[in-house]
């Protein structure tokens, strides 16, 4: 067959089997096959990965060439899409095994920074953030073609070692569809594609809530068990205690001020009650004077 001659169609039953057989062969080798699944007619299904399609899809040169990967992203062609800082390396089955290479330039810090401070106050919790349960001005923020997360034409590059020439054949587009389907999965592989921490943006909102800012307060309940992340921090119980002891320290001034009291009141009794005692006893004294003494001399008796 000559090099610019079609290889024969190869029906999708049977691209599955040899696309097990490759995949088995490289599992026992020590690779780790990370296939993409697709259940039902949407390839993806949760914010970031229909933001993701639906950014790529924005580019007449994409959504002019994007179709021709949908049907095999769907019917499980994609048998293998790692995704790395800057690079996606893919495996997909066609009439044979094809391996496709993107790479995807690093956000610059300007705009990593401008996102940072546009979204700050506004995500209240790392999973919220990652669950793509954002407010529509954060939406707005993080899916901008010139100022978000998602990368513009430019900053994609690919390559496919098939025979076809097209500039995005449809392994590449497959592959494309492939990442967003795995952001349904693992959202936080965007930021790490882009090269940057998505911790950074819920870091930045907690130093917004700190430092008495409008935003949400962070909620840390179940960041620990999904994540493995905790922010609470011990402020709380340094406050906790304090109010406490402030507390304490003011019964302790009232008992003392009752004490005080107590013992003015005791003060004040005490000379009245002498007083009152003095009188009595002059009284006592002149009623003993004024009362006639009997006469104990012995009357003489009369002549």
């Amino acid at each position: 067959m000559n090099w610019y001659e079609w290889k024969p169609y190869v029906p999708v039953a049977e691209r599955k089997r040899q696309a097990k057989q490759e995949m088995d062969k490289l599992r026992k080798k020590g690779v780790d096959i990370q296939p993409v699944e697709i259940t039902g007619r949407k390839i993806a299904k949760t914010f970031w990965g229909e933001a993701w399609c639906d950014h790529l899809e924005s580019y007449s040169d994409y959504a002019n060439r994007l179709p021709r990967g949908r049907t095999y992203v769907r019917n499980g062609s994609v048998c293998h899409l790692a995704i790395g800082q800057g690079k996606i390396e893919a495996k997909v089955s066609g009439s044979e095994f094809y391996e496709v290479s993107v790479r995807i330039k690093k956000l610059s810090d300007k705009k990593w920074k401008d996102v940072k401070k546009k979204c700050g106050g506004q995500i209240g919790s790392l999973l919220e953030l990652l669950k793509g349960d954002l407010s529509g001005e954060v939406m707005e923020i993080v899916t901008d073609r010139k100022t978000g997360l998602f990368p513009s034409p430019r900053e994609i590059s690919f390559e496919c070692d098939c025979p076809d020439w097209a500039g995005m054949c449809k392994h590449i587009a497959a592959v494309l569809y492939g990442i967003g389907a795995r952001f349904d999965e693992q959202p936080k592989m965007l930021f790490h594609l882009r090269g940057v921490d998505h911790n950074e943006l819920i870091e930045s909102d907690a130093e917004i809530a700190t430092s008495g800012g409008q935003g949400k307060k962070i909620s840390t309940e179940d960041l620990s068990d999904v994540f493995g992340i905790d922010l609470q921090t011990e402020a709380p119980k340094k406050k906790t205690t304090t109010k406490r002891k402030t507390s304490t320290v003011k019964k302790k001034t009232a008992k003392k001020k009752t004490a005080k009291k107590a013992t003015t009141t005791v003060k004040k009794t005490t000379p009245a009650k002498k007083t009152a005692r003095k009188v009595k006893a002059k009284s006592t004294a002149s009623e003993i004077v004024g009362k006639k003494t009997p006469d104990k001399r012995k009357k003489s008796p009369k002549k």
